[in-house]
């Protein structure tokens, strides 16, 4: 459902003016841009955490709002937009400020963490991945160390905090059927 609201506000963003700014969700941002690369766009979502803030700036939104922020706080946004400007509220400035400090994960680290966020051991996890146990203890540490925690939970919990994965089947715009989905 989310993602033919996002075509349709795609369409719409292709047919808008230049000068105009649109306020759309993480589907129809990256269609838009797309199709029109100078567009101003404001991302407005439910997802706070510092990896859905640094992705959806990284793919071209010139604000993030969160769908309860309040009325002028999201006019304050769109007027600034609106000029040419990008804008973010202090909260979200200040998530934004944690996730620039910190250290990407690599692909296979997150598909080592996607089937840890999915319960499995490291020896399920080698077998789903093609490599030694003693591999993924390797990948498991650098993990831990990148989100700067001491234990499998803890890193868990953090990725689902900052977004780094989400978790499907939950309300918000990567709601599916169940599983880990990661923000790449």
């Amino acid at each position: 459902m989310d993602a033919r609201r996002g075509q349709a506000s795609a369409q719409r963003g292709a047919k808008a003016q230049p000068g105009g700014v649109l306020v759309v969700g993480v589907d129809a941002l990256l269609a838009i841009r797309e199709q029109t690369p100078d567009a101003r766009i404001i991302l407005l979502t439910t997802f706070d955490g510092d990896e859905d803030i640094y992705r959806g700036l990284r793919s071209g939104a010139k604000g993030y709002m969160l769908k309860d922020s309040p009325r002028e706080e999201l006019l304050e946004c769109i007027h600034a937009v609106s000029e040419g400007k990008t804008w973010l509220p202090p909260a979200i400035a200040q998530k934004l400020a944690t996730r620039v400090g910190s250290s990407d994960l690599t692909n296979r680290e997150m598909e080592v963490l996607h089937l840890m966020v999915e319960g499995k051991s490291n020896k399920e996890i080698g077998s789903a991945l093609f490599i030694s146990e003693g591999t993924v203890k390797i990948h498991v540490n650098h993990i831990l160390e990148k989100l700067g925690v001491s234990g499998r939970s803890a890193a868990i919990t953090v990725a689902l905090k900052r977004g780094i994965v989400h978790l499907n089947g939950g309300a918000g715009e990567s709601a599916g059927g169940g599983g880990v989905t990661s923000k790449n």
